[in-house]
């Protein structure tokens, strides 16, 4: 497949559309990412191609790798009256996403209690695979939070209002019907809000390593003396079974014999089922928002404990995994289309309404994470991006091995005392999550964010570098 892709320039390769494929295939990547991209990644960002109502390009963000249906990294806008939306679009971690924090915490005054703040967060916040959070919430309550999202955490006592504006979609996505979420889906939900899971999710404290933009990161409130926070995590088991529940309805309405990979499954998005699906997902969207909100209120808490009076303000949180109704320039016209990111990031510029009002004369704030040994990044959405990404960019490093390779070759043990040697604290559940997640399984993150700067789909601000580490 890689022998077919048309290099159009340093960082654009494109598929001819051939065969069933209604418009070409195109990725964002240098050839040096390249060389670690599957075939079947290709094969999957084919297939989407395929799909009904796609608009201009199947897309790829620099980190692109297989997943479930599409590829993530994966980015396609469908038009809303003939196009489809497919659970493999958005994938089974519904609104997995990222927020990052300024503190007034110096990195001198972090690392003389570095041991005991992480202890402390560690103790606060729960993580772990199907580990429950530490308040147990009724159906109602549930209800509730599947309709405001953050809005039901602030109001709840979990942080503050202006925290709100530093939120995509200011926290809560309209339009989710409790009764659109079955009530397995519910269960699995009611125990684990507020709690952080396991795999890839993290909660990192971090040093400012480079600051490219000064400008924007003033804005942002970047201070390069003091540590930033990052939070990692989603919808947990509610948007797990939500993508299970309607990839099996959407199978049985549907079926899949008409579709290059059944993981494809969909439905029309004006179909009643089409729409029920975006109920259950928005609620899962607004599941995880306030799931990141209650983690940050417990971080915040757990800071004061330790520092004393101490002073942590949300920069903002992106959305990783989700499709959403927006409307983009196609053909020299403006077009509402259901924009699905797989594994990708939004990354509006200025002036776009979307935008909250703080950053709206100079663009989304981006966030870009690595892995536990590596920087990660804030960048900043550009007006180019809603040009030719549907203003979407890459969404983190993106795996080269897979979890299962990665414990046949690497010892927890070993990589925890790599990481401590670079200055690097890791406290995890087990030393088979630190294996399965070790730097080494990722893509070079420098690259991957590079490519999106050079491209134009997010341009760099900060640069920043782990100082110690919390994984499920």
């Amino acid at each position: 497949m890689k022998e077919k892709l048309k290099k159009l320039s340093n960082y654009e390769f494109e598929l001819d559309k051939e065969g069933s494929m209604k418009v070409p295939a195109k990725l964002f990547i240098s050839e040096k990412l390249l060389k670690d991209v599957e075939e079947n990644a290709i094969q999957q960002l084919v297939n989407v191609a395929t799909l009904r109502g796609i608009q201009k390009y199947a897309l790829a963000m620099p980190d692109i790798h297989s997943g479930y249906g599409f590829p993530i990294g994966g980015v396609a806008a469908f038009d809303v009256n003939e196009g489809i939306i497919s659970p493999g679009g958005v994938g089974y971690d519904i609104n997995c996403g990222v927020r990052v924090l300024s503190t007034n915490i110096s990195v001198e005054e972090f690392l003389k209690k570095r041991t005991e703040i992480i202890n402390e967060i560690y103790k606060n916040v729960p993580s772990g695979v199907g580990r429950e959070g530490k308040l147990k919430f009724s159906k109602d309550v549930l209800a509730e939070v599947i309709e405001k999202g953050a809005k039901w955490a602030i109001d709840n006592g979990y942080g503050i209002k202006e925290d709100l504006q530093r939120i995509e979609e200011y926290g809560y996505m309209k339009g989710a019907n409790f009764h659109d979420i079955s009530s397995k889906a519910i269960q699995r939900g009611m125990p684990q809000l507020g709690s952080l899971g396991a795999g890839n999710h993290f909660l990192e404290i971090q040093q400012v390593e480079q600051i490219f933009n000064e400008k924007i990161s003033n804005v942002f409130e970047i201070d390069k003396n003091n540590v930033t926070i990052m939070i990692h995590c989603g919808s947990r088991g509610l948007g797990h079974q939500v993508a299970s529940d309607y990839i099996k309805l959407m199978e049985d309405k549907y079926g899949y014999k008409d579709l290059p990979d059944r993981e494809l499954i969909n439905a029309p998005v004006n179909s009643d089922l089409g729409k029920k699906y975006y109920s259950a997902m928005i609620g899962s969207v607004n599941f995880a928002f306030a799931n990141r909100q209650m983690i940050m209120h417990w971080i915040r808490e757990s800071f004061d404990k330790i520092f004393g009076k101490s002073k942590l303000n949300l920069i903002y949180d992106v959305c990783h995994n989700v499709a959403k109704i927006e409307k983009h320039v196609i053909d020299n016209s403006l077009k509402e289309v259901c924009v699905h990111r797989k594994g990708a990031s939004r990354s509006f510029g200025p002036r776009r309404d979307e935008v909250p009002e703080i950053y709206r004369n100079i663009g989304q704030p981006v966030i870009i994470p690595g892995s536990m040994g590596t920087a990660s990044y804030v960048l900043v959405g550009t007006k180019k991006a809603e040009e030719i990404s549907f203003g979407s960019t890459a969404h983190g490093a993106g795996r080269v091995c897979s979890r299962s390779a990665a414990l046949r070759t690497l010892r927890g043990e070993n990589i925890r005392n790599e990481l401590s040697k670079k200055g690097i604290e890791v406290k995890a559940g087990s030393w088979k999550s630190i294996a399965e997640e070790a730097p080494q399984v990722y893509k070079d993150i420098d690259e991957v964010v590079r490519v999106s700067h050079e491209v134009g789909i997010g341009n760099l601000v900060v640069k920043v570098k782990p100082l110690g580490v919390i994984k499920g």
